[in-house]
């Protein structure tokens, strides 16, 4: 019993001083590669499994609904500041992005996201809010600090994000 007890226990501490394995999860790994098919499917079955409606607020015009995904993707991104600088709700160009993704080695894409909570008055469908998160990256043109920082524009991506109660959209 000795013998199992010290292989045990050198497993055990071998396993606490061991680099912890980091997995990029599946959305990650979609975004960075630029699948939006993949994004869509992940998000849109994580939102049906686990969130609730009153975690996406009451109404179209709430604030909290944006802020609420805004979080939920900035929480999948966590592991990735080792390959990005991730920013928040910073100024660019000539407004406020939500996100935006520096990457570390030029080799890889920029990336930055808009989130827009679908609207009705505003927008048929939410491939229209889709389409206006788009529109206001272009326009507000949240690129400035990537291009300022010699990032070539074709290695910068735009992803909007529009949501309706727990359905998402994402496109580029």
């Amino acid at each position: 019993t000795n013998r199992e007890i010290l292989f045990m226990f050198r497993k055990m501490i071998l396993r606490w001083f061991s680099p912890a394995k980091r997995e990029t999860n599946e959305f990650i790994r979609a975004l960075i590669s630029g699948d939006i098919e993949s994004m869509n499917a992940y998000m849109n079955k994580v939102t049906l499994k686990t969130i609730s409606y009153f975690d996406t607020g009451n109404t179209p015009s709430d604030e909290e609904p944006e802020r609420f995904f805004h979080g939920f993707v900035l929480g999948l991104m966590v592991d990735q500041t080792e390959n990005y600088i991730i920013n928040s709700n910073r100024e660019s160009g000539y407004g406020r992005y939500d996100i935006m993704l520096v990457p570390h080695d030029q080799k890889n894409n920029a990336i930055v996201m808009e989130f827009k909570v679908h609207e009705a008055d505003e927008e048929e469908t939410l491939e229209d809010t889709v389409q206006a998160a788009l529109k206001q990256i272009r326009e507000k043109n949240y690129d400035a600090g990537l291009t300022a920082a010699g990032i070539p524009k074709e290695k910068i991506r735009h992803y909007g994000f529009a949501f309706e109660g727990k359905k998402v959209l994402i496109g580029k």
